[in-house]
């Protein structure tokens, strides 16, 4: 029994959902009707939908900042920004350079793919600082986490550009006739089909060898500053997707507001699904964890009354504890003084 319980307490993924399961749990106590759900118009509402609706873009960029971290030993902080200028970028085409229209100036599909095609101009970007540039992650990110919303504000004209259309609110509302939230079904394509290319490929594998010694690896004949330049690459493509479905939640393109703060909450995710930030092995399904649990948090915080600006205080003060609970150096420290407390109960038994 002990060997059982002792391998279920080493599983990966036993911490992140141990801190999900409570952060739930609270929900439950705090609000009775948590897990109940309703369908209206043919749509299900509840508080767990809304969660794993809100969580979308989360689980998004926790996907490409955990691919990032492992290959890099550092974060991509300008995910957030990133947002901002595939939303900016998208809507100015279907715009036509106006600050509000009632319909599409040029194909839905073309400012898609233009939204998409400048996320991932912008994930190679950085990139190409890191991997050839040898600039440290923090530091060649911060460029656009500075310059990415002032770029957005140029291409909008520091106006917010409305797109009131009906089919472009579908990527961030519901398809009719489909009773969950379409960002839902976006996030999951995107771990499913990232998750099947890195077990089903040598991929998975290159990134963590590159994580944990660059230089080992480039010995043996993986491409180290490809895999790197590849993973940021990866990171600002899921940004635009991210971007694409905050932009279609207010059908327009906020500069300011599209993305903010999001970088942080994507490396909290990383971090909280049990995913070294020191690179090499990694976890999708942890980050995954730990986007959703981030999200559980932001809802309990709301329901327990408490105001937007005060949510980050409380956020950092959990995220510490979970971490805390997480960290080797406390794990190291709580064996060991379970082994004296054991020792002094045997001493005093004799």
């Amino acid at each position: 029994m002990n060997e059982k319980l002792k391998r279920i307490t080493h599983y990966r993924l036993f911490l992140p959902l141990i801190c999900l399961a409570l952060v739930l749990l609270v929900n439950m106590i705090k609000t009775p009707t948590f897990f109940h759900l309703s369908i209206k118009n043919g749509v299900l509402y509840g508080y767990t939908v809304d969660v794993v609706n809100r969580a979308s873009e989360l689980v998004i960029l926790a996907v490409g900042m955990t691919l990032v971290v492992a290959s890099s030993a550092g974060t991509d902080i300008s995910v957030g920004a990133v947002m901002a200028v595939a939303g900016a970028v998208c809507c100015y085409i279907l715009s036509g350079g106006a600050v509000s229209v009632n319909e599409y100036h040029a194909p839905w599909i073309l400012g898609l793919l233009a939204a998409l095609v400048a996320g991932t101009v912008c994930g190679a970007w950085n990139g190409f600082l890191v991997s050839r540039m040898k600039i440290q992650p923090m530091v060649a990110t911060l460029i656009l986490f500075t310059a990415g919303r002032g770029i957005a504000q140029l291409i909008t004209k520091g106006q917010i550009t409305y797109i009131r259309v009906e089919s472009f609110k579908l990527l961030g509302a519901n398809i009719p006739g489909i009773p969950l939230p379409t960002p839902i079904f976006i996030a999951i394509i995107v771990v499913l089909i990232t998750s099947i290319v890195l077990k089903k490929t040598a991929l998975g594998l290159y990134i963590e060898a590159v994580g944990i010694n660059p230089t080992a690896s480039r010995n043996v004949g993986i491409k180290s500053k490809q895999i790197i330049f590849f993973t940021y690459t990866f990171c600002g493509l899921l940004a635009g997707i991210a971007g694409m479905i905050a932009t279609s939640r207010i059908y327009s393109a906020d500069a300011n507001n599209i993305g903010l703060n999001m970088e942080l909450d994507a490396i909290l995710a990383v971090a909280l699904g049990g995913n070294s930030l020191g690179g090499g092995k990694f976890s999708i399904s942890g980050s995954v964890i730990g986007a959703y649990t981030i999200q559980a948090l932001t809802t309990t915080l709301y329901a327990m009354g408490v105001s937007a600006d005060q949510i980050p205080v409380y956020k950092a003060i959990v995220v510490v504890i979970i971490v805390t609970l997480q960290s080797e150096e406390f794990n190291r420290y709580m064996r060991k003084f379970s082994a004296r407390f054991a020792a002094r109960k045997a001493e005093v038994a004799k």
